[in-house]
């Protein structure tokens, strides 16, 4: 199968266990478990980084499957940090060229971060990916990425 083809599937499975689901934390878990296990090549760590509503610009660690996580991620700083900062999706290559680049766990080497915006259209999240690969996220990643959790979390 290709990239594009287990996504559009993945893509049908998390909207078919989501149908009614209004919980987010229940929508976020489910996201991070099914695309996990869609690439387990690839995908080394899944999961949310939700807006903490205690603390202003600031990420907290949410649902998500892999190793120990960051707790806590400022805006602007990291590659997480840059998606909520910008509101723009984050395709990284090489984390380890980055001077401003958190590192949660060394094996990591490339990233994706997709800002998370719900139907009032206010950020709520960021979901982020890391691989062991160099270079393991291209424009495919990113578009279905920002398609599936534009669906599932601001209904587009």
């Amino acid at each position: 199968m290709s990239k594009q083809d287990i996504y559009q599937t993945t893509e049908s499975q998390i909207l078919a266990v989501l149908e009614g689901e209004e919980n987010v934390t229940a929508q976020m878990a489910t996201v991070s478990c099914l695309l996990s296990l869609a690439f387990p090549e690839t995908y080394f760590w899944t999961g949310f980084y939700v807006v903490d509503p205690a603390q202003e610009r600031v990420l907290v660690v949410g649902p998500y499957q892999g190793t120990l996580g960051c707790l806590r991620i400022p805006f602007g700083r990291g590659v997480c940090g840059t998606a909520a900062e910008t509101l723009e999706t984050q395709v990284v290559e090489d984390v380890h060229a980055l001077a401003n680049h958190i590192a949660c766990d060394s094996r990591s080497n490339s990233e994706i971060v997709v800002p998370v915006i719900n139907t009032a259209g206010e950020l709520i999240a960021v979901f982020d990916v890391d691989s062991e690969q160099h270079a393991a996220f291209d424009e495919t990643d990113k578009e279905w990425l920002e398609r599936i959790l534009g669906k599932v979390f601001s209904g587009k």
